[in-house]
């Protein structure tokens, strides 16, 4: 399955939550499903929840289903709780620690500066979305990056609070990676044991 360009916000009121990552617009106006039975109430199935679950992983960190099974399984050979690690790797993306730390609005953006080399990784220019950053790493903008308008703007107005474990520096606009993310540290609400239920049954 390939990664998702349609509609943001209609994946989000399907889901019935906001995912920061796909999108900054609300879904407050519209909480309910998209189409023309949206508003009524439908009972889901134990299968439905699992993969509602599944999907708000895919959708906000941007991953196709091959990607996201693959940390599934690196995810279950881990010496913690399989879901703790699934969201810790998940977090530990490039791109998106690029949007957390404020330099782009959404995990979209963050990516597409990734790939158009304009992020700097301990100094060197990086643009692989995946590279999975590790405490002590630092990530800043490379030469006219900071010009660019929706960087501007988001680091004037970050989307989300930038998390514990990331240390920014105004003045250089840098951040440096301080410790690795935890679990409920993922910024929008998410049943991980689900998640690891769904994958159990299929791998």
């Amino acid at each position: 399955m390939s990664r998702y360009t349609g509609p943001r916000l209609k994946i989000m009121r399907a889901l019935g939550t906001q995912l920061p990552g796909l999108s900054s617009k609300s879904i407050e106006d519209r909480p309910y499903p998209p189409g023309q039975h949206g508003q009524k109430a439908k009972r889901k199935s134990d299968f439905g929840v699992k993969l509602m679950e599944k999907q708000k992983l895919r959708y906000n960190y941007g991953l196709n289903e091959t990607q996201i099974r693959r940390l599934f399984v690196e995810a279950k050979r881990a010496n913690m709780p399989t879901g703790d690690k699934l969201l810790e790797l998940l977090e530990r993306r490039l791109d998106n620690t690029v949007f957390r730390a404020g330099f782009a609005p959404n995990t979209v953006a963050a990516r597409q500066l990734v790939r158009h080399r304009h992020i700097l990784l301990n100094g060197e220019r990086v643009n692989i979305p995946s590279i999975r950053i590790k405490p002590g790493d630092t990530l800043s903008l490379h030469g006219k990056a900071g010009q660019i308008p929706m960087v501007l703007e988001s680091l004037k107005e970050p989307a989300l609070t930038r998390p514990e474990w990331l240390t920014f520096d105004e003045s250089q606009r840098s951040a440096q990676v301080s410790r690795m993310p935890m679990a409920d540290e993922v910024p929008f609400p998410i049943d991980v044991q689900q998640v690891v239920e769904y994958y159990a049954q299929r791998l």
